[in-house]
């Protein structure tokens, strides 16, 4: 965990965004008091859309028929 001034932090903002890309914990602080926690932001992850793999997939016809192997356990 880093902790860093309010002027340090706005001059060394790319670097610090970096840092915390790469998962360092930075607190940025103002009047020795810890005022933000700079961390990257999760992506968004898609609402699911039903039927999108609709036409991808296939089942054969024979799919749940018999299998010669197993013909002496039936």
């Amino acid at each position: 965990m880093t902790q860093i001034t309010l002027s340090e932090a706005s001059q060394h903002l790319p670097d610090l965004i970096e840092a915390a890309l790469g998962g360092e914990e930075i607190i940025i602080m103002k009047d020795n008091q810890p005022v933000v926690k700079l961390t990257p932001v999760e992506p968004v992850k898609r609402q699911r859309q039903p039927g999108s793999a609709k036409g991808l997939i296939t089942i054969a016809d024979d799919f749940d028929a018999p299998l010669e192997d197993f013909q002496e356990y039936m």
